[in-house]
């Protein structure tokens, strides 16, 4: 067995034996682990961190038993609980996707994978026998979301910013005329953080019959939300559905996933029922991380998410310069949060523990990313391509 398929034992301490071990010392090494890392000097600068303050001022919620089987629209004495929190989200994402609560409906999810099934099955609901056409750049998990729900998904080029491929769209559902598409865009792909343009991907899949628009908004819609340069990605600019998610910008300690559809949709069959949406497809869920998230937004109000983006935007600004001075050729689009780069050496992807793929390295500007965290990355890749000069 080679070295990287060889799963090192546990330590002697951390073993799962078949006698109970003696919680006092277990909870002691815990909170040893913790003030280790929280003292650790190595940063982390590939993705969100968890606020530790955030994190202290929510724990109180971990001790809550909340494990809900109905939807947030459900009423009676076991269903109450979360519920009005839940609604409440509901109503905030509803405005931020440019839409109302009267004009749309959803539920609040464990995580954004599981929202996302919510919303690909409700929409099979509407286009019973759609292929689904998936960017090259759309997150993993929207294959993977096709392939358990055993649907066909078609994938589509990307252009070079990482936006969905109108013109290769076009012909891929050409190919396929009158079965209907279910077009899944993203706001915020993965690597590059772009965001797809909804208005000319329904354009482009019009020849295919019925056209259902799911945005995946979950890594972007909060920065797409308060910035003047996204391009369409909401319910305003024509999607059908979407789902959002609040943690990667405000590092939360677990994740959450909103799923918005419009009230008007109804079943391509004619009937009169609107789609289901009182019970999550994904059955029983916690209500956890629909609490943490409703009071992390509460204690920051429209106008602190609106800051965060705005402060965000800045840092990617200032790392736009720092980086082209180092010669790391960085890339931007315009409102993301997301700066790419070229591949530095492996020194530096572990230094500043950075998500790396097909030569690109990236940063997001939010949590730890300060103009100071910058300039000491672009003093790395100097100093990188200094020594790849000698």
């Amino acid at each position: 067995m080679s070295p990287r398929t060889t799963t090192p034992p546990p330590a002697e301490d951390l073993v799962i034996g078949a006698q109970p071990s003696r919680p006092t010392a277990d909870t002691r090494a815990l909170h040893q682990l913790q003030r280790a890392l929280d003292h650790a000097e190595r940063p982390f600068l590939g993705f969100p961190d968890h606020l530790l303050q955030v994190m202290a001022e929510l724990a109180p919620l971990l001790g809550l038993l909340d494990d809900q089987h109905g939807g947030p629209y459900e009423t009676g004495r076991f269903e109450e609980g979360t519920h009005p929190y839940k609604r409440a989200l509901l109503d905030y994402f509803a405005v931020i996707a440019g839409s109302s609560p009267n004009e749309t409906h959803g539920h609040v999810a464990s995580c954004p994978r599981a929202a996302l099934h919510s919303a690909l099955a409700l929409a099979r609901r509407r286009l019973p026998q759609p292929s689904v056409y998936v960017s090259a750049e759309a997150h993993h998990d929207v294959a993977k979301t096709c392939e358990r729900l055993g649907m066909n998904a078609v994938r589509i080029q990307a252009l070079p910013d990482g936006t969905m491929d109108p013109d290769d769209l076009r012909l891929q559902t050409r190919l396929r005329y009158g079965a209907g598409a279910l077009v899944v865009a993203t706001c915020g792909t993965p690597m590059r953080g772009a965001t797809d343009n909804i208005a000319d991907l329904r354009t482009a899949a019009v020849s295919s019959g019925p056209v259902h628009v799911h945005v995946d908004a979950s890594a972007g819609a909060l920065a797409a939300a308060h910035s003047s340069q996204a391009p369409p990605w909401s319910l305003a600019h024509g999607a059908d559905s979407l789902t959002l998610s609040g943690h990667p910008l405000l590092s939360l300690p677990v994740p959450a996933g909103i799923l918005l559809v419009r009230r008007e949709q109804a079943p391509a069959d004619g009937s009169q029922s609107t789609l289901p949406l009182r019970v999550p497809l994904t059955g029983t869920h916690s209500g956890l991380g629909a609490l943490l998230l409703w009071t992390r937004l509460r204690s920051l109000g429209r106008t602190g998410v609106a800051a965060m983006v705005a402060r965000g935007q800045d840092v990617a600004a200032h790392a736009l310069e720092r980086l082209d001075s180092a010669g790391a050729s960085p890339q931007h689009l315009p409102g993301s949060l997301t700066v790419t780069f070229e591949r530095p050496p492996a020194w530096v992807i572990d230094k500043w523990r950075l998500r790396s793929e097909a030569g690109l390295a990236r940063i997001t500007t939010t949590g730890p990313m300060t103009h100071a965290a910058v300039d000491q990355l672009a003093a790395d890749l100097r100093s990188a391509r200094g020594r790849a000069a000698a």
